[in-house]
């Protein structure tokens, strides 16, 4: 839809992209969701489209993908195959609702900045235990942990005119085993609930990421795989508020749905 307020297309310095940023900017990737539905508080869009950033980079540590990664350049990427995990990139893109038409638009920070509960590269991020790069207009900048930065339904740590440069996944977690339930309404529906369990092939470490069944993800981390009736004990330490309710999904039928998942998964990686 267009947006009627917006008075100016603003090409950001790739060495300083948020210079200049003011009340009423907000930064344009793919522009899936900024031009979804009526947002009158933009005034600028600022353009990420030409900063020139790899999309898809790999080095010695791990991974980086930058936040306009495009979903088809990452669809696209064939990951190393010795990495366990590495699949689970193409999962991921596989749980978006929309057509390969939309993944030639819609990038991945801006899936993981919009913020909603069902945004599969939130999910793939957190369980991969990915650090993100923001960027504030000042050019300073800060890394945080993917769990940590989506906190409620369209709601993160950003701060104003902060922006996201990458994501980083350390070769350590690419190399963990995993496992993935996903339940959404319809075949192609959008994600209701989304947990993936990874393990650890040295350290034996367990950590399930519950997503999309609440407002934001949580990890459930443990030494070891757990017992069934540990693990329960620990999925209900989520408080039920948390849970997530709207047209594709109760909250009671999420926390069952995802007590049923944690447990398939923890099955599967336990053996």
């Amino acid at each position: 839809m267009d947006q009627n307020t917006v008075v100016e297309l603003v090409k950001p310095d790739p060495a300083a992209p948020g210079e200049g940023w003011r009340e009423g900017d907000v930064w344009l990737a793919g522009g899936t969701f900024l031009l979804s539905l009526p947002l009158p508080q933009i005034r600028r869009f600022r353009d990420l489209s030409e900063l020139g950033w790899t999309p898809v980079e790999v080095n010695d540590a791990g991974l980086e993908i930058a936040a306009t990664c495009k979903v088809s350049e990452l669809m696209a990427y064939q990951p190393d195959p010795g990495w366990a995990a590495g699949p689970l990139l193409h999962d991921c893109v596989r749980a978006f609702l929309a057509s390969f038409k939309v993944w030639n638009g819609q990038t991945v920070g801006g899936n993981i900045c919009t913020s909603i509960p069902a945004g599969p590269m939130t999910t793939m991020a957190c369980a991969l235990d990915a650090d993100y790069l923001l960027i504030s207009p000042d050019g300073s900048e800060r890394t945080v942990p993917a769990i940590d930065f989506v906190t409620g339904n369209n709601v993160n740590i950003l701060r104003p005119g902060e922006l996201m440069r990458k994501l980083t996944i350390s070769a350590a977690a690419l190399n963990r085993r995993y496992a993935l339930r996903r339940f959404s309404l319809t075949k192609a529906g959008r994600s209701s609930v989304f947990l993936v369990g990874t393990r650890d092939p040295e350290s034996g470490e367990f950590l399930l990421t519950v997503s999309a069944a609440t407002i934001h993800p949580f990890h459930i981390r443990d030494a070891g795989v757990p017992s069934a009736a540990a693990l329960l004990d620990m999925l209900a330490e989520i408080p039920d508020d948390k849970y997530f309710d709207d047209p594709n999904g109760r909250p009671d039928h999420r926390k069952h749905m995802t007590d049923l998942f944690a447990e398939e998964i923890r099955s599967e990686l336990a053996n």
